[in-house]
């Protein structure tokens, strides 16, 4: 399974490709950040977002999409362009004919940590541990991507095993 890790941000969005073997081993396929100016306006900045994704899905060919759940925002505005990222980003998967995964952050940095509440740097250095990447990826949210995919293939894992043991 190759799955698409999307780590949703106003100035920069995180993207990982993350692949499970059969041997059950993570390959790193791809990751970067699609950096965004605040110079441009948000429509801009969406379409730059939506044409970007679109672009790595054609090119890669993952599975499934995996993305970040809405979580806690001190900023109502934030919140808002946030929201908006993140639904451009789930149309630009499901119009490429994805399925969408969402996780909240608690469950990825769990399936990724073993802590639900682990630091930005304890997420990459464990992202690059299970990757085989000789750096951590920077920047963190670039890191975050990767982690949310790895965070579904474990997922998936554990639903297959669950349901292979209730067929018994």
């Amino acid at each position: 399974m190759r799955v698409l890790g999307i780590d949703c941000g106003g100035e920069v969005t995180g993207y990982g490709i993350v692949e499970q073997s059969t041997e059950s081993k993570l390959l790193h396929v791809t990751s970067g950040a699609i950096k965004l100016s605040l110079r441009d306006t948000l429509a801009m900045r969406l379409s730059h977002v939506f044409s970007e994704l679109r672009t790595i899905i054609q090119l890669h060919r993952p599975d499934v999409a995996a993305i970040e759940d809405v979580f806690y925002a001190a900023n109502a505005k934030t919140a808002l362009k946030l929201g908006q990222v993140r639904g451009v980003a789930m149309l630009a998967a499901s119009i490429c004919g994805l399925q969408v995964a969402e996780y909240a952050p608690l469950t990825i940095k769990s399936a990724v940590v073993g802590y639900g509440k682990a630091e930005k740097a304890q997420v990459q250095q464990m992202v690059a541990r299970l990757l085989g990447l000789e750096q951590p990826p920077q920047p963190a949210d670039v890191a975050d991507a990767l982690a949310i995919a790895i965070c579904h293939l474990h997922t998936s894992a554990t639903i297959t095993r669950q349901r292979a043991g209730g067929r018994r």
